[in-house]
C-alpha cells in the first residue's frame, strides 16, 4: 500500500499549482468540485482546495520529496532561491544526506532531500 496524495488548503489555488508545476514537476491532472489535483510522474496527487483561511502546522511538521541525488537537490535549492522563494533551511550537505527545507506559497514546509 502506497501514500498517494496530499490535501493542502490554500490562499490562491493558481499560486500553488504554478508553485509546484514549476520547481516539483506536478501537472493539473482533474478538478472534484473546486478542489485541483495536481499529479506527479509518480502518480503522487496534491489536492489544493481554496480556503481564506491561513492554517498552521507545527514548526517540526514538514512534507518531502526525495530526489535520486546530491546534484538533484542543488539543482532544485538553486532553482527555488532564483525565483525568490522562502527558504527555510538553508542547504545542508553530508557525505550520506543532502537537504533543504522550503515554504510553498501558504507556508507550508517541503523537505527536499538526497540519501
Amino acid at each position: 500500500m502506497d501514500l498517494n496524495h496530499i490535501h493542502l488548503h490554500t490562499k490562491d489555488p493558481d499560486k500553488a499549482r504554478k508553485f509546484y508545476e514549476n520547481y516539483f514537476n506536478f501537472k493539473e491532472h482533474t478538478w472534484h468540485g473546486n478542489i485541483l489535483f495536481l499529479r506527479n510522474e509518480n502518480c503522487f496527487d496534491l489536492a489544493l482546495m481554496p480556503d481564506e483561511k491561513e492554517w498552521k502546522f507545527p514548526d517540526w511538521f514538514h512534507y518531502g520529496f526525495r530526489l535520486g541525488s546530491p546534484e538533484e537537490v542543488e539543482t532544485v535549492y538553486a532553482k527555488l532561491k532564483s525565483g525568490g522563494e522562502k527558504i527555510d533551511t538553508e542547504l545542508e550537505k553530508f557525505d550520506d544526506f543532502v537537504f533543504f527545507r522550503c515554504l510553498d506559497p501558504d507556508n507550508y514546509k517541503i523537505e527536499v532531500y538526497w540519501e
